[in-house]
């Protein structure tokens, strides 16, 4: 008879309901705690910097409370120009970031971060940053507003959710990793979890 090796703990630093879904994908037995850091960009910090520091401390602030386990942390930065763009928050923000964004080209920094923290004293940490790079339609006023009352993507970064209604005021997206967008990059994550030995389909790699 086949032994399948047992499954090492498995903890999603996230509150994010849309990381929850895509790691559900991957039918593997995982809880969600909820990391509780400051999110406030560093003054002179990259986008880049950004997502990557705060997908890592998300990562740590878990592991520190939970040893033998392996954490996912993820943080997503929206850039246009350089400048970075948050959650909006509410409508009127969010109307404000669309039609600044419309007809233009968005870059959205998603880090994602995989500490293994099953040897005491010597966690092993992977961490990338994957680009997506997203073009809004040109449309008026009145269709951004529309969009916004129906959906109310107001937690998301760039006021559009890809994954539901948003993806009709958007023109294109290029990827490596088509769920970066989304918040968790899964073709990476499941690489990260290979490469800590995590079996899938009850088979080790």
């Amino acid at each position: 008879m086949h032994n399948s090796p047992p499954l090492p703990r498995l903890i999603l630093a996230s509150s994010s309901s849309y990381r929850k879904e895509l790691l559900s994908r991957l039918q593997l037995p995982f809880e969600v705690i909820a990391p509780e850091i400051d999110e406030t960009p560093a003054a002179d910090e990259s986008p880049e910097a950004t997502a990557l520091r705060l997908a890592r401390a998300k990562g740590e602030a878990i592991a520190q409370r939970n040893p033998d386990s392996l954490i996912i942390s993820s943080d997503q930065v929206a850039t246009l120009d350089g400048e970075q763009i948050g959650k909006p928050g509410n409508h009127d923000n969010a109307l404000r970031q669309l039609i600044k964004m419309r007809g233009r080209r968005v870059i959205f920094h998603t880090a994602l971060c995989l500490w293994d923290n099953r040897k005491p004293g010597s966690p092993v940490i992977q961490i990338e940053n994957i680009q997506t790079f997203v073009t809004f339609r040109n449309l008026p006023d009145a269709e951004l507003d529309a969009y916004l009352r129906i959906e109310q993507p107001y937690d998301c970064a760039g006021s559009a959710k890809n994954e539901g209604l948003g993806i009709a005021i958007l023109e294109r997206i290029d990827s490596v990793d088509p769920t970066a967008l989304t918040g968790l990059p899964m073709i990476a994550l499941t690489g990260m979890l290979r490469n800590a030995g995590m079996p899938f389909f009850g088979v080790a790699s």
